[in-house]
């Protein structure tokens, strides 16, 4: 009843500050399986989708006011899909990985959007994770690897001196605690998404892996902010 009642009030057009609490309680309450029964619905998933920037390819990531919205429905996914076997049923439906890739596009080159580019990552290792057909979907269809290594690459800061070869620089600084989660998240759903990749078919694949495996090497000479972060990351 809360869940519903929660879900009705996210459907008008009420204030961010409102949205967010009722997000955060969302959050709170879908990491029991039993609460989300009644309410893990197609329309209830679309409600969540929309307030993610996961209902449209051409509405851009302009207004910062509303990043805590998009981050707290990320959030709220995340724990949905994790324990329903029917919301991952849903997100197939829903196209929802080709939704993730395409915020993720978005997040390309933009301030303030490490919190939703780890969010929209995180997702997707769970989709690529618990369905299968979403991990074939990322592979064949949505350019999965390119869009992951891209999003490793950019949480990392490669500088390439050559085509397969980056930069080595002694004196760079850790990264930050958000630049490490980002880049442990594409990792996970690199891993997801390449798990079955043993034979490289085409020139393009061949590329793709040359320069993950490039991204895959800088990443073990880069540290985190503390040594458990490093030792995650590795």
């Amino acid at each position: 009843k809360l869940c519903e009642g929660i879900l009705k009030i996210l459907e008008k057009d009420t204030k961010t500050s409102c949205q967010v609490a009722c997000l955060e309680a969302l959050r709170i309450l879908s990491r029991d399986k039993k609460v989300l029964v009644p309410v893990t619905t197609k329309r209830n998933m679309q409600i969540l989708m929309k307030l993610a920037k996961l209902d449209t390819v051409e509405d851009p990531l302009e207004r910062v006011s509303e990043f805590p919205v998009i981050v707290e429905a990320l959030k709220c996914l995340c724990n949905i899909i994790f324990n329903s076997s029917v919301a991952q049923k849903l997100s197939l439906e829903l196209n929802l990985a080709a939704m993730l890739c395409s915020l993720l596009q978005k997040c390309k080159d933009r301030q303030l959007v490490d919190d939703i580019k780890c969010f929209d990552l995180r997702l997707l290792f769970l989709l690529s994770l618990l369905h299968t057909e979403i991990r074939a979907q990322l592979r064949q269809e949505l350019q999965g690897v390119q869009v992951l290594t891209q999003a490793l690459e950019s949480s990392l800061s490669v500088r390439w001196t050559e085509e397969y070869k980056a930069a080595e620089d002694q004196d760079r600084p850790p990264l930050s605690l958000q630049e490490t989660d980002c880049a442990i998240e594409a990792l996970k759903a690199l891993f997801n998404v390449t798990l079955d990749s043993w034979n490289v078919h085409s020139k393009n694949e061949s590329h793709q892996f040359r320069y993950m495996a490039a991204i895959l090497r800088h990443c073990l000479l880069t540290t985190g902010p503390t040594e458990e972060k490093t030792e995650e990351l590795h």
